[in-house]
């Protein structure tokens, strides 16, 4: 009888345990990120400086030693004002000894113009020679020659001593100077460079590679390196034809769309260039699942607080990050960590600090 009755217990044991019910899946805390659309790439971020659109280097029209420079470098000149002047003393005894030359000539002049008057009146008369005449005449037509030929020789004299003054052809800063006070500088040689203000523009150095990619379909904005919030787009007006042999990098002068007031002369900037691409969105590598050669994410309804696996399409792969071209839309957020120990329809916690 006891066995029977051990026996009766034992299968009420094991019938109890058959209706034990399944636990629930746990609710999982996840990191999460939103997705965001990407419709530009950012191709590369160089240094630059603002500078003068047109500059002009000066030099004196004769040679001569540097007596004095009258302004220094970041100096703001008026058309006309003086900047350097060279040692008059060879221009002075130049025209000194012009001066002297067209006395002479006058002199010369006067004698051959009142001989001649002598000699017309003696032929009016019938008592001179038609030969001394004309002797008398060419003569006169010499010294006026010479006289003609004097005067110039004193302006041009005149016009060396003047040229020993160098002045701004228009209003400018001075960017530099080549010489020194004291120096010998001979005709045409550099002296300065004169900058328009008013018309600005950015420089920046390139790589090649990047240089040759050049679109207008790129855009360019340029920042100060000091005050981001100063900023401005520009566009390229010139890309230097031959690559510096030492840096490798191209120059490209870019002109501004519009010009902030922080934008001085030999400013610092930084220039981004950025291309118009396809729309994409970019998140970290640990957000994809790999199963069956394809590649997939977990995507959060914040609304029911579950999780549904979604196949999305890589478009490339970083180091740290995946590229995707399809599969999410912009505002969705994905899970971003422990891909690999959920299940569809999984409830799930995130925190709003994870955006």
């Amino acid at each position: 009888m006891k066995p029977l009755l051990w026996m009766c217990a034992s299968l009420c044991l094991l019938a109890g345990c058959g209706k034990d019910e399944e636990k629930p899946e746990p609710v999982r805390p996840v990191l999460s990120t939103v997705v965001e659309e990407q419709s530009q790439a950012q191709l590369g971020r160089f240094a630059g400086t603002i500078q003068a659109r047109y500059e002009s280097t000066l030099g004196f029209r004769v040679s001569g030693r540097i007596a004095r420079r009258w302004v220094d470098v970041g100096a703001s000149v008026k058309a006309g004002e003086t900047l350097a002047t060279l040692d008059p003393t060879d221009q002075q005894n130049q025209l000194r000894a012009a001066e002297g030359d067209l006395a002479r000539v006058q002199a010369q002049q006067i004698n051959a113009q009142a001989n001649a008057g002598r000699q017309q009146q003696l032929y009016d008369r019938g008592v001179g020679a038609q030969a001394q005449l004309d002797i008398a005449q060419t003569d006169l037509k010499t010294a006026d020659a010479s006289m003609a030929q004097a005067r110039a020789s004193v302006s041009q004299a005149r016009d060396q001593l003047a040229y020993g003054t160098l002045k701004a052809d228009h209003a400018a800063v001075v960017t530099a100077w080549h010489v020194e006070a004291g120096q010998t500088v001979s005709v045409g040689q550099e002296v300065v460079t004169l900058a328009r203000p008013d018309v600005k523009e950015a420089v920046i150095d390139l790589p090649i590679a990047l240089a040759e990619r050049l679109t207008p379909a790129m855009t360019l904005t340029v920042a100060s390196q000091l005050n981001p919030a100063l900023n401005t787009t520009a566009s390229l007006r010139e890309l230097e034809p031959q690559a510096d042999a030492t840096t490798r990098t191209r120059r490209a002068r870019l002109s501004l769309t519009s010009t902030p007031s922080g934008f001085n002369l030999g400013t610092s900037v930084s220039v981004s260039l950025t291309a118009a691409i396809s729309a994409r969105s970019e998140l970290p590598l640990t957000a994809l699942r790999e199963r069956d050669g394809k590649a997939q994410v977990w995507v959060v309804d914040t609304e029911r607080k579950t999780v549904d696996l979604r196949d999305v399409t890589v478009l490339e792969r970083g180091e740290k990050t995946a590229v995707l071209s399809a599969g999410v839309k912009p505002g969705e957020r994905v899970v971003i960590a422990g891909v690999n120990s959920l299940k569809p329809g999984q409830q799930v916690t995130f925190g709003e600090e994870t955006p």
